[in-house]
């Protein structure tokens, strides 16, 4: 059985220099915006026949905003933070540089005490693995763009460490297809 799936960044929610890790603010002006501007382009998108989001609002707003009424997914929530959860980057390195270092260096370390990089990478990937659906169903999924990174390291069997290696910009789509562990990345071009 093989079907496909694209996945959607969810719009933005703030600027880079003001995210935080587990940041669930809603879409920013600009964001909401952008995913109005972009839902002619993706409306296609609305009629695959099952339509899924991240539990984030930023996801759940852009599902909305592109036509997609997503039915909400707990499994493809961000990765869980733990103590650093609403907390940006600097403000972490500045009082646990070796945490952090820790952190990005060793992809099963959760020195924040929530989820390791690894963790999170096997559970978006065993949803992934485990979508129902018919042969040659189409799928979407409106998701955080680090829920997109680690659903292409699953799916292209990428070591987690690559997980840093990929950006993922608002509205943007990838294309998996495939089955449980066969997944094959697909990019349309013009």
């Amino acid at each position: 059985m093989t079907f496909r799936l694209t996945l959607v960044a969810a719009g933005r929610s703030s600027s880079r220099l003001g995210e935080r890790f587990g940041d669930d603010r809603p879409l920013d002006s600009e964001g909401r915006l952008a995913a109005e501007r972009a839902a002619p382009g993706l409306l296609p998108l609305a009629a695959a026949e099952l339509r899924y989001c991240s539990p984030s609002t930023r996801s759940r707003e852009t599902g909305d905003a592109l036509g997609f009424t997503p039915l909400v997914q707990l499994a493809l929530r961000d990765c869980d933070m733990g103590r650093w959860a609403g907390r940006s980057l600097a403000h972490v390195m500045a009082r646990e540089p070796t945490e952090v270092d820790a952190w990005l260096g060793d992809p099963r370390s959760a020195p924040h005490g929530g989820e390791s990089l690894h963790a999170f990478i096997m559970r978006i990937g065993g949803w992934l693995d485990t979508r129902p659906a018919e042969d040659h169903a189409k799928m979407v999924a409106v998701a955080d763009p680090g829920v997109v990174r680690a659903a292409l390291m699953y799916a292209i069997k990428a070591p987690p460490h690559c997980y840093w290696n990929v950006d993922i910009r608002p509205l943007s789509t990838v294309t998996l297809t495939g089955r449980a562990g066969e997944w094959r990345l697909r990019v349309d071009g013009a």
